[in-house]
């Protein structure tokens, strides 16, 4: 019997993963107000680690806290972070896997604020708003752009020290490359904006500083959207195209990129990612907490919240996915760049079908998947496919739960019908990350002498 193609391992220029899958950039509000992780995060990434994947890809990891995507994430902004950073490391490498810290700034897509950057207009390439939700953005100085460049270095340096196995630049879905890169958001004037190269010029410096910083057997990957899709609101232009996007890996291919991660979409969530389903009833008891966050909010949560309004949403959000599979969905456009590349190249799109899969590596289509929702719903996912199951016995549905519910509530799956419509087995498996059992800790009594030399 010839040796199943997924589980041959795959040979990057600095690292090797044991076998074809990795567990996609996802989580939730795992970690401290600081930035600082925290056991459940560590118990969280230990659970993939456990069930057969050959590499994680860490959740979006600020380089700076004015990049914040969302409070209660982990960075990597300080140097003291790295012995936590190790830890986690030290975990997930336990179980024969590797782990890749995603590195990003979210520019204008800043979902939750949070105290540090509350009542702040977020730093991006343009001074337009996002154009889902309405967050406000000020375009960055050169100066600030320069700034970010070595924050980015910074934070690739800060993952080798803690003996991470590489970083990926997420370049993808609309956080701060990307609006760097598209032609539907860029609408700078200096040397960062207009031309094709000028865009992707904030990308390739920052491969060339990580590569100055870590010299070149640090692993470094790039994902990146294939296909802007800018024309979720059909008023916006379309965006970067899939030829853009080619060019562009390969520029980033040249400039020190050791592999690709394919996705779609100039912002998150987007039509085409995650595809799937919409639930309503889910966003209107979790979208409150970004009211506050952007203009838009308010009539967003007006056509979420009234069934009379939602075929509104849901026409301008369906329309994209018209004729397109959710499994496997930007594997097309992973093929084009996988071509034009001498670089390993990654498919994200709801990988859970060991057949799919197969086919997409031995066609030549991409080296590896990644899978994110599949694996919440099923962490043993690897461990089924090797079992010979084509599909996990108990798949994942794609109804985008899990994801919706992440702005107020633990990162899981919430498919009551995966659980037989057991709600306490649900919420079993959802609160089994949080059993940290910490040792409370009582702080230092100051003594009489410092008390005195406190008072006025």
């Amino acid at each position: 019997m010839s040796e199943d193609v997924i589980f041959t391992p795959l040979k990057w220029r600095n690292i090797e993963i044991k076998n074809r899958l990795l567990r996609s950039n996802i989580s939730g509000r795992f970690d401290n107000e600081d930035g600082s992780l925290t056991q459940t995060r560590i118990n969280w990434e230990c659970r993939f680690a456990r069930g057969g994947v050959g590499a994680i890809l860490s959740s979006f990891v600020p380089v700076q806290m004015e990049g914040r995507i969302v409070a209660g994430y982990a960075t990597i902004h300080r140097d003291d972070f790295i012995p936590l950073w190790e830890r986690l490391g030290e975990a997930v490498h336990r179980f024969d896997c590797k782990y890749i810290l995603q590195l990003s700034h979210s520019g204008r897509q800043m979902d939750m604020p949070g105290v540090h950057n509350q009542h702040r207009r977020a730093p991006s390439a343009t001074g337009h708003k996002e154009s889902l939700h309405g967050f406000l953005c000020r375009a960055m100085s050169g100066h600030e752009v320069e700034r970010t460049v070595e924050a980015f270095a910074r934070g690739a340096w800060r993952a080798r020290e803690a003996g991470l196995d590489g970083v990926e630049l997420h370049a993808a879905n609309g956080y701060l490359f990307t609006q760097f890169l598209s032609s539907a958001i860029n609408d700078r004037g200096d040397r960062y904006g207009g031309s094709l190269m000028n865009r992707a010029r904030f990308l390739l410096e920052v491969i060339e500083a990580i590569r100055d910083r870590v010299g070149p057997d640090f692993h470094l990957q790039v994902k990146i959207s294939a296909v802007d899709h800018n024309d979720v609101l059909p008023w916006e232009g379309k965006g970067n195209s899939l030829a853009d996007t080619v060019q562009v890996c390969r520029w980033a291919e040249t400039a020190g990129a050791d592999a690709l991660h394919v996705s779609l979409g100039s912002l998150f969530p987007h039509p085409l990612n995650p595809p799937g389903d919409f639930p309503f009833e889910t966003i209107v008891s979790t979208y409150d907490a970004m009211l506050s966050a952007g203009v838009d909010t308010f009539r967003n949560y007006l056509l979420f919240r009234y069934p009379a309004l939602r075929w509104i949403f849901r026409w301008l959000w369906f329309r994209h996915r018209r004729g397109r599979e959710v499994e496997g969905i930007g594997l097309d456009e992973a093929r084009a760049i996988r071509a034009a590349v001498n670089i390993p190249v990654i498919s994200t799109g709801g990988y859970q079908r060991a057949s799919l899969v197969r086919e997409a590596i031995t066609s030549g289509a991409c080296d590896a998947v990644s899978s994110a929702r599949a694996l919440i719903a099923n962490p043993d996912m690897p461990r089924q496919w090797q079992a010979g199951h084509d599909a996990p016995e108990n798949p994942c549905t794609f109804c985008n739960k899990c994801l919706l519910n992440a702005p107020k509530n633990p990162l899981g799956c919430y498919e009551l019908e995966r659980f037989g419509g057991d709600h306490e087995r649900m919420l079993e498996t959802l609160m089994a990350i949080y059993e940290t059992r910490p040792e409370l800790q009582l702080p230092p009594v100051p003594s009489s002498r410092e008390t005195q030399a406190h008072t006025p």
